[in-house]
């Protein structure tokens, strides 16, 4: 989602209500409460998270309802009562659907049956196809532990996202630093070698003398070959000796 400046709406999440009306079946409120209707049926996103029988203060009194996250292009939340047929048939539909597929976008849409009823079915965009569901015994389900486990189902997935984006953002610094620490090591090796070259220059020693010395001391052909370590310890060598300190 682009960050647009300037004026604009209250960045939170849009309410989704699902209703049966007429010609539609979920609206938005607007200004001092009013219904808006969206006659769209669908609604492409991914799923990020599900409250079940989550306790809603309404003017009937205290309800219990299903709110559905999905992150789309603003972050929307579904709202349906617990014990409707949208909310038990779209449990039934994410429990349908596995961990790779809850990681993708995923179209749910609103499907009117008979007088008050609404229905929800979820399809996959990309091949245009159902997640197929059963309502075979479903007065036998036992609803609190379907959504529990669906719940906890999707929490795993959108954590494990999480989790993976801030892995790759921390490989993305680490990368970084690497390179910038690999890009200075070399910078100061090669000042570092310069300077030997001054320092082998007042002690009076030609180039075979100086290699002859690393073969010696640490098994090396030439000062590149040699590590931080031994380099230092080849400077601290060469400042040390005795032709240096008569200079």
């Amino acid at each position: 989602m682009d960050i647009k400046l300037g004026f604009g709406e209250i960045p939170k999440p849009q309410y989704i209500f699902v209703s049966r009306e007429n010609d539609y079946c979920w609206y938005k409120l607007g200004e001092e409460e009013k219904h808006l209707p969206i006659y769209d049926k669908a609604l492409t996103g991914i799923v990020t998270k599900i409250e079940v029988g989550k306790k809603i203060e309404t003017s009937f009194g205290e309800s219990e309802k299903t709110d559905l996250h999905v992150l789309a292009d603003k972050p929307y939340i579904v709202r349906s009562g617990s014990d409707s047929y949208f909310s038990k048939s779209l449990l039934l539909s994410l429990n349908a659907l596995n961990v790779e597929e809850l990681q993708r976008p995923v179209t749910i849409t609103v499907n009117p049956g008979d007088k008050k009823v609404v229905f929800c079915r979820i399809y996959d965009p990309l091949i245009y196809r159902a997640f197929e569901i059963s309502w075979e015994e479903h007065k036998d389900i036992n609803w609190e532990a379907l959504g529990q486990k669906v719940s906890t189902k999707i929490d795993y997935v959108y954590n494990k996202q999480a989790q993976s984006v801030k892995n790759e953002h921390q490989k993305q610094i680490s990368v970084t630093s690497i390179s910038s620490a690999q890009k200075l090591t070399t910078e100061l090796r090669n000042e570092l070698i310069a300077q030997t070259d001054i320092y082998l220059a007042q002690i009076h020693w030609t180039s075979q003398q100086g290699q002859d010395f690393l073969q010696q001391k640490y098994r090396k052909r030439s000062r590149q070959q040699l590590t931080d370590e031994e380099l230092l310890d080849f400077i601290d060598y060469l400042k040390l000796h005795p032709n240096h300190l008569k200079c």
